[in-house]
């Protein structure tokens, strides 16, 4: 089945959060339009605003189970309604790296087709209002659902355009770490859409985590910017995600970066900068 489109009102509503009265914080809660004719994905999700208080957000892991908790609730607003199963609760929801995994009770299964692409896609974009999450797994009594294409999701995934308009695609090895720390190649086919260069293609793939459900996500934070000048890719990284990582942390996605970059036949050495300052980090030729 041909794979849904969800176009939102603006990509403003990508933003985490907003003030309100200077002291509560906005965010997003993705409903379905109450009316929806499931022929057409225009205006399939719409938004409601929820307040925190700065007290309820400023932990990622309690931010994210307080999003779900009101996303499973459903909506004021008379004229939406949710994408969720009636009774769906959550399980357990656990922040790895910039994955979150999403682990939903029994009912979530009776989705299929659109209403399940809704209702992923639902989740998606609440959750990736975080700063720190990248990415979103969504489980069933720990259980993937193994007849959707993809088990990964990311609010750019959403909102890319339909699968006809792949303009290309590209074969990488993406690494990843596995359970005992050691980075483990996973061989891909990328799609390429306009405005993509193999090197994003490359970086977005690593951060919306592998497919091999044994391998777990390497990067804990978002690249800022990369591009490439003749075969040196250069990797610029914000200082504010790099705070609070230890060593070995940043030195195993600095390689996991280095050598899925590195695949591509048109890279020949990885150079890293912080804030757009050449860092003291490691900087690589291919292997």
């Amino acid at each position: 089945m041909k794979k849904l489109t969800v176009l939102l009102l603006t990509l403003l509503t990508l933003a985490a959060c907003g003030q309100k009265d200077g002291s509560e914080i906005s965010y997003l809660l993705y409903f379905q339009e109450g009316e929806l004719g499931f022929a057409a994905g225009d205006g399939a999700l719409q938004t409601e605003n929820l307040y925190l208080s700065p007290e309820e957000t400023q932990d990622p892991q309690l931010l994210a189970e307080l999003l779900m908790i009101h996303l499973l609730e459903g909506p004021f607003d008379e004229t939406l309604k949710s994408t969720m199963p009636s009774g769906t609760s959550l399980v357990s929801l656990k922040l790895t790296g910039g994955l979150a995994l999403v682990d939903l009770s029994s009912q979530y299964s009776s989705l299929s087709g659109v209403a399940l692409t809704l209702a992923d896609s639902a989740v998606t974009m609440t959750l990736t209002q975080i700063p720190e999450i990248l990415s979103v797994r969504i489980t069933v009594r720990g259980r993937e659902l193994a007849y959707r294409d993809k088990q990964i999701f990311t609010a750019r995934d959403i909102l890319l355009t339909p699968e006809e308009d792949v303009i290309s695609t590209l074969s990488a090895m993406l690494y990843f770490q596995s359970p005992e720390g050691v980075l483990i190649p996973e061989a891909r086919t990328l799609d390429l859409y306009e405005g993509d260069t193999q090197v994003s293609a490359v970086a977005q793939a690593l951060e919306r985590g592998p497919e091999n459900r044994e391998l777990l996500p390497v990067l804990p934070f978002q690249v800022r910017s990369l591009w490439q000048e003749d075969d040196v890719c250069y990797v610029n990284l914000s200082s504010a995600q790099l705070e609070g990582l230890d060593d070995a942390t940043l030195e195993t996605a600095l390689e996991a970066l280095r050598n899925s970059l590195c695949s591509l036949e048109s890279v020949g050495e990885t150079r890293f900068l912080v804030d757009g300052e050449f860092s003291h980090a490691a900087n690589f030729d291919a292997p």
